[in-house]
């Protein structure tokens, strides 16, 4: 198997909480280079995830000929300027949800990509889990007949003032934050985009969305809805995710599940002619997933699962909700 030489364009708190661990477990990743503000975190972080290079800044790093592939862990803000460099130095990219603060951005990113002949996957790490996987093959079976509704929740701690996802500057609050989950998570259950979107918000007093709950109606009767919040104890790292699936025929609910949780997760099938099982999935460390899908697209002309139909179309569903509470 041919491993990829990886850059990280930063050293943001996902990439050490979960996306290092991933690219460590990714039997196609090799750690090849950070870069940093300082070169004394790049340093830091080279000795402690066992990079072979480190940069004190970002377009040393795009100039290494020997970089392959960038993961980008930046701020929200950063996504599109910093995508847009390192395709533009011949990089395939993996840059974290959001991919682009609008649609229109995010089609300008998948443009250059096509332009410098590179890939460009957006960094939905559960996208990548067998459980979602197994949950859409249910539909497609037809085990809950025709879908007429879906809910998706995503509701965690706040922070601290300051606090990144707490600052509008940045593009913080639950929608950017934890509304990608939901509303791409309903895109891939129900495979189209709503005819009608409706959605209100409670705000901060630093005019960021700290509640959204989402209503969303489509051209053949079927409904879904979300909520999502940065409500939860603050700092405490606590979350609340759910989903539930309601069909002709019966019923889908998440029993044990979190977006990007591995593990054994399970989920239970209800019909209307008494039939309830509960199914366990077995799931990987979703970012080692995604690495390494990535990786095989590289190396061996796969199809990004996360595409770029995919992407625009979850950021349309966002602008269309942003407009929507005025945001």
């Amino acid at each position: 198997m041919r491993t990829v030489k990886w850059g990280v364009l930063g050293t943001a708190y996902i990439f050490e909480r979960d996306t290092a661990e991933g690219m460590k477990q990714a039997e196609n990743c090799e750690l090849y280079a950070i870069a940093g503000r300082s070169m004394e975190k790049a340093e830091a972080f080279k000795e402690k995830y066992g990079f072979q290079k480190a940069y004190g800044s970002y377009e040393d790093l795009l100039a290494d000929p020997q970089v392959e592939a960038v993961y980008i862990p930046l701020p929200n803000t950063m996504h599109y300027e910093w995508t847009i460099k390192a395709l533009k130095a011949k990089k395939h990219v993996l840059c974290e949800k959001p991919l682009a603060p609008t649609a229109k951005e995010a089609r300008e990113m998948f443009e250059t990509a096509r332009e410098q002949g590179v890939l460009l996957m957006e960094a939905f790490a559960y996208q990548h889990s067998p459980y979602i996987a197994e949950i859409q093959k249910e539909l497609e079976r037809g085990t809950i007949g025709d879908v007429r509704y879906m809910e998706a929740a995503l509701i965690t701690s706040d922070y601290v003032e300051g606090n990144i996802r707490m600052r509008r500057e940045t593009l913080g609050g639950s929608t950017y934050d934890l509304g990608v989950y939901c509303s791409s998570l309903i895109l891939r259950m129900l495979g189209k985009e709503p005819e009608r979107v409706q959605a209100v918000s409670t705000f901060s007093k630093e005019k960021v969305d700290m509640y959204t709950a989402v209503l969303m109606e489509y051209e053949n009767g079927m409904r879904a809805n979300f909520d999502c919040g940065l409500v939860l104890a603050t700092e405490k790292n606590s979350a609340l995710d759910r989903f539930q699936i309601h069909g002709t025929k019966g019923s889908i609910e998440a029993v044990k599940f979190g977006f990007n949780a591995p593990g054994e997760l399970s989920y239970v099938v209800r019909t209307f002619e008494g039939m309830e099982e509960v199914k366990t999935v077995q799931v990987p460390q979703n970012y080692r997933l995604e690495v390494e899908q990535l990786g095989r697209c590289i190396t061996e002309g796969e199809t990004p699962t996360v595409s770029e139909a995919f992407s625009v179309a979850n950021a349309r569903i966002i602008d269309r909700i942003l407009e929507s509470i005025g945001y």
